[in-house]
């Protein structure tokens, strides 16, 4: 490689023994030359050993090598400040950035076991301070640092970084005021994400049992370094996992409490896995980490802010006293509402009733009216009988009168002429009704079964008998068949002394009498 001015030269080449570092392998720009045709220095086809020339040219191996040696024991430990830039997670767990200023720029990569120790999230733009090892990698012919430690530049960093993660999530609508959800009155169970050491949980405790002591469930986690975020999040997921109604009780609201602190110690709330796990929550959430003056990201997923954990606690339950207060408030105003109703109804009743007219004022039109019907009647039976006795008295009953009107009634009726089929059609209708009536009679006659084989069984009165115990009852049967009558007797019935047979009287010398 030449260049202008003063020139370095580097010969690549394979050699088997090692470099001498204390060699230079610089070489002047200008050598003297002679001016003699048989110049050594002259530049030719083959690289040959020059006068006075006794070192070996390195490898490109072993100038890198050189040089990544040289680096490592001058820089074997560096802090450097600057801005990420480039911030990539490789499928194998290590991190590749760069870090910069306004004037420079190096690169730099961290391992899985390093990053897996980092206790933020890196991303652009945010200013770190790096510890670590600057080397080089030959492969690029760069220098780099290599990453043990990552600390964010400062709180103004922090608080950038915590400002860049909120206008993300807000734009994805975590902390919009539509998603967040009412507080149930009355709890049953109440879930707690804290510290189970801290003086947090105790005031909460204390704090419910004071105002409304209720059944707590509490997750403990660690609240504060590497590792709490996760925890956080993984126990608000758990506590939401909880299926509702079964063995283990599902709490009604969540608190996720941690005391105050610096925003280094409330970082873990900061993180976005808390805010996702917090706004995803199917359990309203009240977020009470820190004291008033502190905010996390926690406190805008959540549906309700307080600003320490004992005020999460007088969140989450209404004081008993005041409930049971509130209540008798209550029935008070309603059996007072529902006297009121009664009283203003019994003025209202009392208000018509004065409106209306007495019974007398009703009835007296119609009594009147009945009055006046009533001599109307009176006075027409008067008139009715006056006339029929003048139309009476004014009848003459004479014999001439009365042949008249008999003559007159013969007229009529022999001027009615009755036609033979206005009789006979009646009485066709009927006569065939009869025959109907005559031949059913017939087939539902008893003793008409009696020729095919059937026995009609009837009582001594002769009363037909239709059932077993009927029969037993009775002290003689009469069997009728078609062409007579038999008697029988029950079994184990006497029959009666009329059919009993006669026995013959025996005679004085003991023997019977032949003729009775």
């Amino acid at each position: 490689m030449s260049q202008r001015g003063d020139c370095i030269s580097f010969h690549a080449s394979a050699c088997s023994r090692p470099p001498d570092p204390s060699r230079r392998i610089f070489m002047p720009a200008n050598p003297p030359f002679d001016d003699t045709e048989d110049n050594s220095n002259a530049p030719g086809l083959v690289a040959s050993a020059r006068a006075g020339d006794n070192a070996e040219p390195f490898s490109v191996s072993e100038i890198s090598a050189q040089l990544k040696r040289t680096v490592e024991d001058r820089f074997g430990f560096v802090r450097i400040r600057g801005e990420l830039s480039g911030v990539k997670r490789a499928a194998s767990g290590h991190l590749y950035a760069s870090l910069k200023d306004d004037k420079a720029r190096i690169d730099a990569v961290m391992w899985r076991g390093s990053v897996d120790r980092l206790a933020f999230q890196p991303e652009d733009g945010l200013e770190v301070v790096a510890s670590g090892k600057l080397t080089t990698y030959p492969g690029r012919s760069n220098y780099q640092i290599v990453i043990e430690r990552m600390e964010v530049a400062g709180e103004g960093a922090l608080l950038a970084l915590l400002e860049k993660t909120k206008q993300r999530l807000g734009a994805e609508g975590l902390f919009d005021a539509e998603r967040k959800r009412r507080l149930p009155l009355l709890p049953r169970t109440i879930g707690v994400v804290t510290s189970p050491t801290g003086s947090v949980i105790r005031d909460i405790l204390h704090r419910l049992a004071d105002r409304f002591p209720s059944h707590v469930m509490v997750w403990p986690v660690i609240v504060q370094g590497k590792g709490s975020a996760e925890q956080v999040a993984a126990a608000v997921r758990g506590f939401g996992a909880i299926e509702p109604g079964g063995a283990l009780a599902r709490p009604d609201v969540l608190i996720v409490a941690r005391g105050g602190g610096s925003i280094e110690d409330l970082w873990g709330f900061n993180e976005e896995v808390v805010a996702r796990a917090i706004a995803e929550s199917p359990i309203p959430v009240i977020s009470a980490v820190g004291h008033e003056t502190d905010t996390t990201l926690a406190d805008f997923a959540a549906d309700t802010r307080a600003p320490t954990p004992t005020a999460a606690a007088e969140m989450a339950v209404p004081v008993r006293a005041d409930l049971a207060g509130w209540i008798s408030e209550l029935g008070q105003r309603q059996r007072a509402a529902t006297g009121r109703t009664i009283d203003l109804g019994k003025e209202r009743l009392a208000a018509r009733a004065e409106r209306l007219p007495d019974s007398e004022s009703l009835l007296q039109p119609y009594a009147q009216r009945l009055d006046e019907l009533a001599e109307r009647l009176r006075r027409g039976l008067v008139d009715r009988a006056r006339t029929g006795r003048e139309r009476l008295a004014g009848l003459r009953l004479s014999p001439a009168v009365l042949e008249g009107h008999l003559r007159q009634a013969r007229h009529a009726l022999a001027a009615q002429r009755l036609a033979p089929q206005l009789v006979l059609g009646p009485l066709a209708r009927r006569r065939e009704s009869l025959a109907a009536l005559a031949r059913l009679a017939e087939q539902l006659h008893p003793d008409k079964p009696l020729a095919r084989g059937y026995v009609r069984v009837m009582a001594g009165d002769g009363a037909t008998l239709t059932s077993a115990a009927g029969a037993r009852k009775a002290d003689l049967l009469r069997l009728k068949f078609a062409d007579g009558i038999v008697d029988a007797v029950p079994q184990g019935r006497s029959p009666p002394a009329a059919h009993r047979p006669k026995r013959a009287k025996p005679s004085a010398a003991g023997q019977e009498d032949l003729f009775g």
